[in-house]
């Protein structure tokens, strides 16, 4: 598939346009990896050994400079895996969300540049509905309908991530379900914010798309989409969800937790939705 070609390119260039801190790049088959700078391969992260070292040590660093004290090695393991599997989801839901088109992409096939917000990517190949023009494309896996086409979308999240999640385990000392719970929300909750900045009526059709995309015991992951609403103090409604996960950041700041946070009840849900409202 020539990058020129690909049927990735429009909806990678629609998602840099809503939020510039994430920029795709295409690559022709034949074409090498970028490396050096900032760069890191996705196979590198699974591998684990010095280049997840080097890579949570940012975000040990960032923890200290943000707010002065250091945190548990798990709790920064922790915080790299959401700073790599967060975009690492959206080059397989943005182009299945906006074009209906799931590209596979194996840790050998992904490079991320986290300080420039820059990926780049070398498509196995791509499922697609059966009248989609792309269907012609090399590369390209027809699927019979929607339900397939979500099935590819969850075997291609879970093909990435599952590497990438046996390395980070030890390290944020969690295994199986709390390891795909995370992952869970990774997928829910980057294509939840970037349909929300597409506009109103994307953001409502990806909560219901999410919902189907994950309806619950559809393992390995865990749980379901677990959006609900909740009621302002002027009746409004305040679109929230249930994490499957704790991202820890709690124990660096305790009374600073998430709207979706499950440690957060429902009456600080308010206030926060509502204060985010507000601004």
């Amino acid at each position: 598939m020539p990058a020129a070609a690909s049927p990735l390119t429009a909806a990678y260039a629609r998602l840099a346009e809503v939020y510039p801190g994430l920029a795709v790049t295409v690559l022709d088959p034949a074409e090498a990896m970028p490396a050096g700078g900032g760069r890191v391969g996705a196979a590198g992260l699974a591998e684990g050994g010095t280049r997840l070292d080097a890579f949570l040590a940012r975000d040990e660093a960032q923890v200290l400079r943000d707010y002065g004290q250091r945190a548990r090695p798990d709790v920064v393991a922790s915080f790299g895996l959401h700073r790599y599997a967060w975009p690492a989801c959206l080059l397989i839901t943005v182009p299945w969300f906006l074009h209906r088109r799931v590209p596979r992409l194996p840790v050998t096939q992904v490079s991320y540049d986290r300080t420039a917000g820059r990926m780049a990517v070398r498509p196995a190949s791509f499922a697609c509905l059966p009248g989609d023009p792309a269907a012609a494309l090399p590369g390209a896996v027809v699927v019979p309908g929607e339900e397939a086409l979500r099935a590819e979308v969850r075997a291609a999240v879970a093909e990435h991530l599952e590497p990438v999640l046996a390395a980070f385990g030890p390290r944020m000392r969690r295994r199986g379900r709390a390891l795909w719970g995370m992952a869970t929300d990774e997928v829910v909750e980057g294509l939840w914010y970037v349909a929300r900045l597409l506009g109103e009526a994307e953001e409502a059709r990806a909560v219901r798309e999410l919902e189907l995309l994950l309806p619950g015991a559809t393992r390995p992951y865990v749980g379901s989409a677990a959006f609900r609403v909740l009621t302002g103090p002027d009746g409004e409604p305040l679109p929230t969800r249930d994490r499957a996960s704790c991202c820890m950041f709690y124990t660096v700041r305790p009374a600073d937790t998430c709207a979706t946070c499950p440690r957060t009840c429902d009456s600080d849900r308010i206030a926060k939705l509502t204060a985010a409202a507000a601004t």
